[in-house]
């Protein structure tokens, strides 16, 4: 740097670079310039370090850049690009397997349990197909349909984000949570975390984790009207916080709640050590299928190691309430591994799930008077459950309170405890073990076992001839009982004949007088039938069969219904038939056009009803009809009761309304069919009793009770069916959430918590009119007969004449009160 030819007088002058300022080297020795010359050597060293470290720091910067996925980009299962990466590829947004097809959503992808840590379209019920497209447009518009987005990114923080055309988010996944929390979201006061259904299956399951206003974070099952009752894990951080209490989840795997009004942290779950390298780890926090919310933690570097629990909620599987179902309760085995029991005379749903719940072992009608005999009650202790009691009665000791059950047919089950004898009807659910009340007996309706015939063995000190004696005997008697009742059966048999020949014969003169149908003889029906080869139905008493009758001009499609197995009930059965459906016109009435009485053969020819049944209509999968069609169905149901009920010669009791017993024509007109357990009254009658032999699920209480049967029974099984209409489902469905297994109490909690939408699949339907049909179903099953209104009312609340005021409760819908 120095010129040697410098006089070392003179004033030196130069530029060490474009960087360095000009140095005056005038009047200065030797020494002072060497040690200047140094320090110029060490500034240019500086600055050639600060540039390449300023190169580097550009050059990462560039290469870490946020992947781009463009808008108009897409991902399918059945191409080799079925998903996006984030940058480190330790993330990953896109298609994975799920039952049998594919679900969207975003897990982990680079450690060799691929965990799923969120997933789109939530309530999506069924596996998308693999010929399923996605393309970034679309998905873009259809969760920010607002804001157009420009461009997406799945970031290595687990989160898939949209950019609008200046590059801000617009929407990201952090901000709608599924079943799991990642390092750095937050849940918000008034969000929640629901269960996937299983680790396979990620849509949403039966529990939730809810950041509630009032500060407290509590775990419920999903239910439509949530009570405090029914959690069964919380923060107990309640009044800590209006509206401003966040659940906050930090990237050193800290879990804590936190005040956002008073900056301050009111409640900490789990802490990790200044020791702990967290860079190193991952984590997840996640509500499981079985209802326990768990913080894991996972090695980044160790790929192949598996999820730690880092801490939990409950170290008790069997808390969560409803943790198996319907009609089953939890207990933990040896190892605290829990197992599903079901309730005494019931079997599992499903075998492989038993967390689905129970069903009854057995479909016999308890109340039958052949039937009362055969069942008992049979007890167990330290389970306690959700009390949908409809009658509670003092009781001093526990017989009583079995016996009190046992005369009861509506008595399913019976809680005895404290001298209260609970009485409930099925299903239950919510059950708990209970360790500490050992006084609390349940008591289960069961068949009883069939009595093993048990025979004592002969003496071994018996002689030879004893055992002869025995055996010859017995031969004797037994022929002679065989002879006399052969004997006994040909009278009999002759007997009844020609009693049934009499009987018959004045029956049928008597019965043409009554009613100006067509007769048809047995062997027309059969040519009709060819045979009876075309069967479309069967019921209790015999088959219906598809057949074409000629008429003068044409020929004509017809059900031809063949009573079988000719007994005493048989035979009222066909001259209830025909003398009701025979007396009768109307639109919303299944015509009847003849009938056969010929020997032993009864059958009765119909109109044919093309579209099947309002059942078929309703319920099997496929295209259900429209708001409109199910409000004109409802409407042509309550016409024709009205007339039933009213507007005939003779009051008539249908007592066996449900959806397969209305018929659909081509016109999709609901019909009313099958008058087969009708029961006329006469004018001066105003109330029957009559057979039990209803279709359980549309029983009204009055069955049960021995009360009284008016037409009102036939209102509380309109009502029945009015929700199953409004809702397109069965009135018990054990395959949907247990909240919803009953129709009835669900839809009061609905009702009751302004979630009406819920029941129609937020369908587009009017909310007034949504919520007139909701009401009239509530008011028709009101235990109480006299608080259900009349047909022809039900048909004026129908067409709007008549305003439908809030009706009670349902004493048959869920009324918890702790029984304990």
């Amino acid at each position: 740097f120095i010129d040697q030819d410098l006089d070392q007088n003179k004033a030196l002058e130069f530029r060490l670079s474009s960087q360095i300022p000009y140095l005056s080297l005038q009047n200065q020795t030797l020494d002072q310039l060497i040690i200047m010359a140094a320090n110029a050597v060490i500034v240019l060293f500086f600055l050639l370090i600060t540039e390449i470290l300023l190169f580097s720091i550009s050059t990462a910067q560039h290469n870490n850049t946020t992947k781009m996925i463009s808008l108009d980009s897409s991902i399918s299962p059945s191409t080799n690009n079925s998903y996006w990466l984030s940058n480190s590829g330790q993330f990953a947004f896109g298609f994975y397997n799920q039952d049998n097809g594919f679900a969207i959503g975003i897990w982990f992808n680079n450690i060799k349990e691929k965990t799923v840590i969120w997933t789109a379209n939530w309530d999506q019920q069924q596996p998308l197909p693999q010929s399923k497209t996605l393309a970034l447009i679309d998905f873009a518009n259809s969760v920010s349909p607002d804001q157009p987005a420009a461009s997406a990114s799945m970031l290595d923080s687990g989160n898939f984000v949209l950019y609008n055309s200046e590059s801000q988010i617009i929407w990201q996944s952090f901000d709608h949570p599924t079943d799991t929390l990642f390092p750095g979201q937050s849940l918000e006061s008034g969000k929640d975390l629901i269960s996937a259904m299983s680790k396979s299956n990620h849509s949403p399951g039966r529990f939730h984790l809810v950041m509630q206003l009032d500060g407290n974070l509590v775990q419920y099952p999903r239910m439509s009207n949530v009570k405090a009752y029914h959690a069964y894990w919380n923060s107990q951080t309640y009044g800590k916080g209006s509206q401003n209490v966040t659940l906050n989840f930090d990237a050193n795997g800290n879990l804590y709640m936190y005040n956002t009004t008073s900056s301050s942290n009111i409640k900490t779950f789990h802490s990790v050590g200044w020791g702990h390298k967290s860079g190193n780890v991952t984590y997840r926090l996640t509500i499981d299928a079985d209802g326990i919310l768990r913080l894991y933690s996972h090695s980044i570097v160790q790929v192949n190691s598996s999820w730690n629990i880092e801490w939990n909620s409950s170290n008790n599987r069997c808390d969560p309430t409803g943790v198996c179902g319907m009609n089953a309760y939890c207990v933990l085995d040896q190892n605290q591994q829990p197992n599903c029991t079901c309730l005494p005379g019931h079997d599992f749903i499903d075998q492989q799930q038993r967390s689905l719940g129970c069903e009854r072992s057995s479909s016999i009608n308890y109340c039958t008077a052949d039937n009362r005999d055969k069942v008992s009650l049979e007890e167990f202790y330290e389970v306690l459950w959700e009390n949908n009691s409809y009658s509670i009665v003092p009781k001093n000791n526990r017989i009583a309170c079995e016996q009190d059950c046992l005369k009861d047919c509506q008595c399913e089950i019976a809680v005895y405890t404290s001298n209260t004898c609970n009485k409930l009807r099925l299903p239950l659910r919510y059950a708990k073990p209970d360790q500490g009340n050992s006084d609390v007996v349940t008591m289960v309706k069961v068949l009883n076992q069939s009595s093993e015939a048990t025979t004592t063995g002969v003496t071994k000190g018996r002689s030879e001839r004893v055992r002869i004696g025995i055996f010859i005997s017995s031969i004797v008697f037994s022929c002679f009982g065989l002879m006399a009742l052969a004997i006994s059966i040909a009278l009999i048999f002759k007997f009844r004949m020609w009693e049934y020949r009499r009987i018959a014969d004045q029956w049928h003169h008597d019965f043409l007088e009554d009613v100006a149908i067509r007769p048809y003889t047995f062997g027309e029906l059969e040519k009709a039938t060819e045979g009876f080869k075309h069967q479309v139905g069967k019921g209790a008493y015999g088959a219906v069969f598809k057949g074409v009758i000629p008429t003068n001009s044409f020929r004509r499609v017809v059900a031809i219904k063949r009573l079988e197995k000719m007994v005493a009930d048989n035979e009222r059965e066909f001259r209830n038939e025909m003398k009701v459906i025979g007396k009768t016109h109307h639109k919303n009435l299944v015509k009847l056009l003849g009938y056969c009485y010929e020997g032993a053969n009864r059958l009765l020819v119909y109109e044919f009803m093309k579209n099947g049944s309002l059942a078929d209509f309703l319920f099997q999968p496929g295209t259900k009809p429209t708001w409109e069609e199910r409000a004109e169905i409802a409407l042509n149901i309550a016409r024709g009761m009205a007339y039933l009920h009213e507007e005939c010669e003779t009051q008539i009791i249908h007592c066996d309304i449900k959806p397969e017993n209305i018929l659909m024509d081509e016109q999709a007109c609901a019909k009313i069919a099958d008058f087969g357990l009708s029961k006329l009254l006469m004018p001066d009658q105003t109330r029957t009793y009559t057979g039990l032999r209803r279709t359980r699920g549309y029983w009204a209480p009055e069955w049960h009770r021995n009360m009284p049967i008016t037409v009102k029974v036939d209102v509380y099984s309109y009502g029945i069916m009015l929700l199953e209409i409004v809702c397109c489902r069965r009135s018990v469905d054990m395959d949907v959430p247990e909240n919803e297994v009953v129709l009835a109490n669900w839809v009061y909690d609905c009702f009751v918590g302004g979630e009406m939408g819920k029941l129609v699949h937020e369908e587009d339907v009017e909310s007034n009119e949504l919520k007139k049909m909701i009401k009239l179903g509530l008011w028709c099953i009101q235990d109480e007969p006299s608080l259900r209104p009349s047909m022809k009312k039900v048909c004026m609340m129908l067409e709007g004449i008549v305003d439908i005021p809030t009706p009670p409760i349902p004493s048959s819908s869920i009324s918890v009160v702790s029984i304990v």
